[in-house]
């Protein structure tokens, strides 16, 4: 069969570059003028934002003569740090023990692992929540399988409101402040009662305990944002959402793609649901009636000349790669207990153990290796040469459980949700963010937004380059951990086909390529046939390909990927066509992300990612989102738990300030009271006017205290009292002037005194009571006696 003929003038007609879209038309956007397009097929951001219906997979063509090499089991993860903490009580939290444990029990406590709960331990959160009297013992013990059967019990229908009374019903009554404590941590940290069923949803429409809550910013309205902002709604919260761009979600982007009567939705950004078990959009899946398409695990890998890798040395090479970490490891372990705060790249050190033991010298063992890199700066969105050896897998003991799944329709039907009826003011970039203790006031698009707190969302990109100025400047402490934590890039190619040439029977495929430095460049395909609702094929671009990736035009890259596509397949006498349509990515070029995921890079660590998390100005601006997430960083769910992490911190910093007004009005009431208590017997009194005299002076010049009682019927109280400091001998001369209105001229004209509330008193006037409270406390005590 002749190779198809070279049609790339054609794909001007189809290929659009995606940062054509309205959110980022910026002049220095688009130096290059081949990325200028048809209007007709450029990625408008109305277009972009609309999920497609569900349809079934067009598999025109799906069953290849030639089956294609042997399959190998891949997965976009990361390994081997559990090593390092081999012998940590985390470790071993992670792990129930279930011998003696009744079988209920134990998968209660299963479910209670696979959300981030220890296993016979509290977390930080429940702790500082104070929901035992006293760590460790049986109220504990009790607590958490308390605490585990509340969560069971709702996990097995979240469909439905789990109320108080229901969580109590089948724990003995004796243990009612236990539920007490574990409903109200679960349901104020979003445990339990999340998510989008229309129960959940008409619940969380006031709050939970009918108390008005303070006034919040929310600045981005990416998946960290839109969870909060729906959880401080349900808590009685007041909040408003600024957004950049013209659409909810941020990184999550689903392109609604179509021609010649073809149709699919491509997710451009966030895509992949990485371990279901736990999973809040698992629950959100259920909750909308959403099927999940699992990630079928395998990966035939192939040659640059479109032939099948050999199978024994894929497993040999997939074998060394994997020795290589662990040799890796080990180096780490040795050198972080021996030398502290010692890192190197993990690049550097794998390639130093891959000269040692002389690993992949041939031509197709060092493809195959190179495979596996790229594949490790895909899961990283960052070069071998910038990720840290020590802690670049810091996250893996807390990694969700599960097969990896796919939303048919794309991720945009989750944000589109959770949008829905929140108050987002879009086209509103946030220039600005002013806080003290009166509040917060953000700037954006020439408008000033004010609130008692502000929740941050940007991404990590967005904070490394400055575009928000924060007033006071951010602490030193979180600026270095901004500049430390890695913030890196992934691309993608999505091509709409008019039919599937490539088949239905595997969801992923791989391209090996002789040029290390290009090794992430179309590395790995993902069909999305089966989920998208047509012919889709997406190519992923990693490590310093796709930096250099941006610089390329979409239709040059489209190009390439045609070109690696009919190797593979024109051998086998399979056609490809060219796509009806075509998108690139530019997601380091977005002016509201720069970049895509977060990384722990050299000399960074696991603990950068808790900075990031903390408040500053004393609990007045938060910050969530995935680079703030140290257990699930660069994933959705990260970001998702991190709104609902910080609409927690939230909630307890207002409780916090409410008691302590609380408190200081009550203080200020029983001053009040002590103050007229002492004004019952005064020195002096003459018309509206009372004096009390210092107990321990005679001297007429010294300080004496003076009250003036105002009558009112539009008064509360029926009275108004205000008092003054003056001198002994300024009284006897006030109280020999007849009527209150000119005793209240000589007060202010001759005297210069000016009255004031009770907390308005000077030190000198505290004092002064503070020594008449104990004289006359001597008194009473001397008449007693």
């Amino acid at each position: 069969m002749e190779p198809p003929q070279d049609t790339s003038e054609n794909l001007n007609d189809v290929v659009s570059d995606d940062d054509s879209s309205p959110e980022n038309t910026n002049p220095e956007d688009h130096e290059n003028p081949s990325t200028t397009l048809d209007p007709h097929i450029s990625d408008t951001q109305d277009e972009s934002s609309d999920p497609v219906a569900d349809q079934q997979p067009q598999n025109t063509n799906s069953n290849p003569a030639d089956p294609g090499p042997p399959v190998r089991r891949r997965r976009r993860r990361k390994r081997f740090f559990t090593e390092l903490i081999a012998n940590s009580s985390l470790s071993k939290n992670r792990r129930p023990r279930v011998s003696g444990l009744a079988k209920e029990m134990d998968t209660e406590a299963l479910i209670a692992v696979s959300v981030g709960f220890p296993v016979d331990s509290l977390t930080e959160e429940e702790i500082e929540a104070n929901v035992v009297s006293r760590i460790g013992g049986q109220e504990q013990a009790n607590y958490i399988v308390v605490r585990n059967h509340i969560l069971a019990r709702w996990r097995s229908n979240v469909s439905d409101w789990l109320t108080r009374e229901h969580a109590l019903a089948a724990i003995r009554a004796e243990h009612k402040n236990l539920v007490d404590a574990a409903y109200n941590f679960l349901l104020e940290h979003g445990y339990i009662n999340f998510g989008l069923s229309p129960a959940v949803k008409e619940a969380k429409l006031k709050s939970f305990d009918g108390v008005e809550r303070a006034n919040v910013v929310i600045v981005g309205a990416g998946l960290s944002g839109l969870v909060a902002a729906r959880q401080l709604v349900s808590m009685g919260f007041k909040v408003v959402i600024l957004e950049g761009r013209t659409r909810p979600g941020g990184r999550v982007k689903t392109r609604k793609m179509k021609g010649d009567g073809v149709v699919a939705a491509a997710d451009l950004g966030g895509s992949v649901l990485t371990g279901i078990n736990g999973n809040p959009f698992g629950v959100l899946a259920r909750q909308m009636g959403l099927p999940l398409h699992k990630v079928r695990d395998i990966c035939p890998l192939y040659l640059p000349d479109g032939k099948a890798v050999d199978a024994d040395v894929d497993s040999r090479i997939e074998v060394s790669f994997n020795k290589l970490l662990d040799r890796v490891c080990k180096l780490r372990h040795s050198m972080i207990e021996e030398v502290k705060s010692v890192d190197v790249p993990l690049g550097t050190a794998l390639e130093a153990f891959r000269n040692v033991y002389k690993v992949a010298e041939d031509s197709q063992e060092s493809m195959l290796l190179n495979w596996h890199l790229a594949n490790l700066e895909y899961a990283n969105a960052s070069l071998m040469s910038n990720l840290s050896m020590a802690y670049w897998d810091q996250d893996d003991p807390y990694e969700m459980g599960g097969d990896h799944c796919f939303i048919p329709g794309g991720n945009e039907r989750f944000v589109r949700a959770l949008a829905e009826d929140l108050p987002i003011f879009y086209g509103r970039t946030v220039q600005s963010v002013r806080y003290g203790v009166d509040g917060v006031r953000v700037y954006a698009g020439g408008q000033e937004f004010c609130g008692d707190m502000a929740l941050c969302t940007v991404p990590l990109g967005v904070l490394k380059a400055g575009s928000i100025e924060f007033v006071p400047e951010l602490p030193q402490r979180k600026n270095d951990a901004i500049q430390r934590l890695g913030f890196g890039l992934l691309n993608k190619v999505a091509m709409l086909f008019p039919y599937n040439f490539w088949g239905g029977d595997i969801d992923t495929f791989g391209h090996l390529t002789e040029d290390p430095s290009m090794r992430g460049q179309f590395f790995l395909f993902y069909s999305y046939s089966a989920m998208s609702g047509g012919p889709l094929l997406v190519a992923l671009v990693a490590g310093d390909a796709a930096i250099k990736f941006e610089l390329m035009s979409p239709v040059e890259s489209v190009k390439r990927v045609l070109h690696i596509l009919r190797g593979i397949f024109h051998p086998k006498g399979i056609v490809v066509p060219d796509p009806v349509q075509a998108v690139c990515t530019r997601w380091g070029k977005d002016r509201f992300t720069y970049g895509s995921y977060s990384h722990v890079a050299i000399g960074s660590s696991g603990d950068d990612y808790d900075i990031l998390a903390e408040s500053v100005g004393d609990d007045r601006v938060f910050f969530a989102g995935e680079a703030t997430n140290k257990q699930y960083p660069a994933t959705m769910h990260g970001a998702f738990l991190s709104g609902m992490r910080e609409a927690a911190n939230m909630l307890r910093v207002e409780r916090r300030r409410s008691l302590n007004l609380s408190n200081k009005v009550s203080n200020d009431f029983e001053k009040c009271d002590s103050l007229n208590q002492l004004f019952e017997n005064p020195d002096l009194t003459f018309g509206s006017f009372s004096a009390l005299y210092d107990p321990h002076s005679d001297d007429i010049g010294s300080h004496a205290l003076i009250r003036v009682k105002f009558q009112g019927d539009k008064l509360d109280s029926g009275h108004l009292c205000l008092y003054g400091l003056m001198t002994k001998k300024q009284i006897i001369q006030l109280s020999e002037v007849n009527g209150d209105g000119n005793r209240m001229n000589m007060l202010h004209r001759n005297f210069g005194v000016k009255l004031v509330g009770r907390k308005g008193l000077s030190n000198i006037g505290e004092s002064l009571i503070s020594r008449i409270k104990a004289a006359k406390f001597n008194q009473n005590a001397g008449e007693k006696t």
